[in-house]
């Protein structure tokens, strides 16, 4: 089959590999799209994945064309979406059933072949069947948008908060949408990119506010009548953003930082001064994953796709062949251009 194979920071090849064959717990999927997530720009770009050479690609959906022997519930042509993580289910952790924190996990695409391939034997799992009105390169987004979900389980966030989300990626995008979708009635979404908040307001945003040309807390404030938002989510990353999470929220607000930086994060005496004199809960949130297996997040997800009250294609910016994989990289790191989600199609759109 062909396949995208990464054999040192930024040599990403086209070639031809074995096809994978199941084994009895797992299924062999024909890949039809795989996104490109925020995490594969600098594992592949910058600080390379934790095994080499590997086939990244990790958020993805197909079509059953084999089952191993042992498997049940699934059939020849059905439609999935993947759950990457693969706990190891002994753990202190796995046995709480708290599967974003196992101890022991392997992951496709970043410790084992992912996506960016033909075809992919995964554990059955970790599949979610996706209704027939799904597309697979919605069911390729189902990971971003699980990610959203836990974040907002993290966080305790109902339609009765305000919400505040930094930055417009996919996962924020996807929060704004399930802010939406759940009745949240004030939500707010910050991001320096005009073209990223165009989407948001696409998305379901009632304000945007463009943080690279105003005072983001002020206009928070603004548009609160003086107290900040409930809620706060936090999916950019940036130690900037990290800071003014905790300066536009309310007394008593959650903080719910999910962007990952990959560098410390220092607080103003102002902000630990705000975080004290209002009471704020400051949370972290990784990954998608709870009990039972994959998690409500993901069956959520899906079914919000199903219902159409999640629209990916509001957050798709790119349709790509798998041939263009190499390319792509090369351009996200020498000649930055606007993209949320990329997604690739390893059989053709």
């Amino acid at each position: 089959m062909k396949a995208v194979r990464l054999f040192a920071v930024k040599d990403l090849r086209v070639m031809e590999v074995e096809k994978p064959c199941p084994k009895p717990d797992e299924v062999l999927l024909k890949i039809h799209a795989v996104g490109v997530c925020g995490s594969d720009i600098p594992r592949i770009n910058k600080k390379g994945p934790h095994v080499l050479p590997i086939i990244p690609g990790h958020e993805f959906a197909g079509e059953v064309v084999e089952t191993g022997s042992a498997v049940s519930g699934w059939k020849i042509a059905d439609k999935a979406a993947v759950a990457p993580l693969i706990p190891c289910h002994q753990c202190a952790c796995c046995q709480e059933g708290l599967y974003s924190l196992c101890e022991d996990y392997k992951y496709y695409g970043s410790r084992n072949n992912g996506a960016f391939a033909e075809y992919l034997a995964v554990k059955a799992e970790n599949m979610i069947k996706l209704d027939e009105k799904i597309p697979c390169d919605w069911g390729a987004t189902i990971d971003p948008a699980a990610n959203a979900i836990h974040a907002f389980l993290r966080g305790g966030i109902t339609d009765k908060d305000t919400l505040t989300v930094f930055g417009m990626g996919g996962i924020g995008l996807f929060a704004v949408q399930y802010a939406k979708a759940i009745g949240i009635t004030a939500i707010i979404a910050v991001d320096v990119n005009d073209q990223k908040l165009e989407a948001a307001k696409e998305c379901g945003a009632d304000y945007i506010v463009n943080a690279s040309k105003e005072a983001v807390a002020a206009r928070v404030k603004e548009l609160t009548n003086g107290e900040g938002t409930s809620a706060v989510v936090e999916m950019s990353g940036s130690a900037v953003a990290q800071m003014q999470a905790v300066m536009v929220a309310r007394k008593m607000g959650r903080i719910v930082y999910l962007g990952i930086s990959n560098s410390e994060l220092t607080y103003s005496k102002e902000a630990v001064d705000t975080i004290l004199r209002r009471q704020l809960s400051v949370i972290g949130s990784w990954n998608s994953f709870s009990s039972p297996f994959p998690g409500r997040e993901w069956r959520e997800a899906a079914g919000f796709m199903a219902r159409g009250q999640f629209n990916p294609d509001k957050i798709i910016t790119h349709r790509l062949s798998l041939d263009e994989i190499p390319e792509t990289f090369r351009k996200i790191d020498e000649e930055p251009f606007y993209f949320n989600k990329i997604i690739f199609y390893p059989h053709g759109t």
